[in-house]
């Protein structure tokens, strides 16, 4: 081999974009970690605050509007996922949602310290995730699935062998009797999410967003949102890039 050729092999080759090599990795820098914990502190204490304030503060058959023709306040016991979707499979949401958690921090330390955006919205995520957690793992009502009535949820006050009383979740306030669920496995103690706000806002007589939800769920869709741009600007820019 000649010395010129032994040269150029041992010469490093040249970055293709030496400011994104410069660029350091979000892990290591305080500022971007300022940004995801703030993000996640912040929206975890809002959620979980607003949830304790709505359900202390107002009944299960309290309506409060909260902007005219668009929001109101309505109490509301999800033991299911996002709308509605899985009553009953908790432990299988738990464990999501920790896998959930895990890949936001895998997104987080592979990511580079320029993308503050990104950062605060796996904060949100990572919020949102955290606080319907909370739920699932603190907090459990009586779930009633009624032929003539559908779900009822509440609080258990007492039971027979040909009815049930509930009351407002978490006091108890407000008892109502209502014949026994059938015996099919589906009624019982079960985690419950606390969701209090929903969109009044119709185009004609269709709502825009039928689902009753909390903090927790809005950060996730945003979080989500701003996560899904960066993901397609990513791609988009990998398509464009010069192949070398």
């Amino acid at each position: 081999m000649s010395s010129d050729a032994s040269t150029l092999l041992a010469a490093p080759t040249a970055p293709h974009d030496a400011s994104e090599q410069a660029e350091p990795w979000a892990m290591g820098h305080l500022p971007s970690h300022a940004r995801l914990w703030i993000a996640t502190i912040v929206g975890l204490v809002a959620d979980l605050w607003t949830k304790a304030w709505a359900f202390q503060r107002y009944d299960a058959d309290d309506s409060v509007e909260l902007i005219r023709n668009l929001c109101s306040l309505r109490l509301s016991l999800n033991p299911g996922a996002l709308f509605g979707i899985g009553a009953g499979l908790a432990p299988i949401f738990v464990g999501a949602s920790v896998l959930a958690l895990m890949f936001v921090l895998y997104l987080f330390a592979n990511s580079g310290a320029k993308r503050w955006s990104m950062h605060i919205a796996l904060g949100c995520v990572l919020a949102g995730a955290l606080g319907n957690l909370y739920d699932r793992t603190t907090q459990t009502a009586y779930v009633a699935y009624l032929p003539d009535r559908g779900r009822i949820v509440g609080t258990l006050i007492s039971e027979t062998h040909n009815a049930i009383t509930l009351g407002d979740f978490p006091t108890g306030a407000n008892p109502r009797t209502y014949p026994r669920p059938p015996a099919d496995g589906k009624s019982g103690l079960q985690p419950v999410v606390r969701d209090f706000i929903q969109i009044e806002a119709k185009i004609g007589n269709v709502a825009l967003w039928p689902w009753i939800f909390n903090i927790a769920d809005a950060l996730l869709v945003v979080g989500v949102g701003v996560l899904l741009v960066h993901f397609w600007r990513d791609h988009k820019d990998a398509q464009t890039a010069p192949q070398t």
